[in-house]
């Protein structure tokens, strides 16, 4: 496995500065209006409050499914606009190798809020 090229690589205190969490589903519902096939998400991060967040997930989750699942966001990136919805969160997942998005997520449940270090 090659290395990565030290003049692009981020610096531990640049990586610090994203602050990544965890969070709650407390809504989830298809997303008609996006171009590719997305749901809105309503994230609930404790002290933080309940966040929105659109998430091009639809291949391996269905709505009904995420209400209740815990999974981990950047919650520090300025909001976007998608299709007139303000995404206020960046969900993380990982491509499968058939390139669905499948969902990170603590193997044991931590407080809504709780920030990944």
């Amino acid at each position: 496995m090659d290395l990565p090229d030290p003049a692009s690589s981020v610096s531990v205190d640049d990586f610090f500065q994203v602050d990544i969490r965890v969070g709650t589903i407390v809504r989830a519902e298809v997303f008609i209006e996006a171009k590719k096939p997305a749901y809105k998400l309503w994230i609930d991060f404790g002290e933080l409050g309940v966040r929105q967040s659109s998430a091009q997930i639809t291949q391996l989750y269905q709505p009904q499914e995420l209400v209740g699942r815990q999974v981990v966001a950047v919650v520090n990136f300025p909001p976007r606009k998608v299709a007139g919805f303000r995404s206020e969160v960046l969900v993380l997942g990982a491509a499968t190798e058939a390139g669905h998005i499948t969902l990170l997520a603590p193997d044991a449940y931590a407080p809504d809020g709780s920030r990944i270090h």
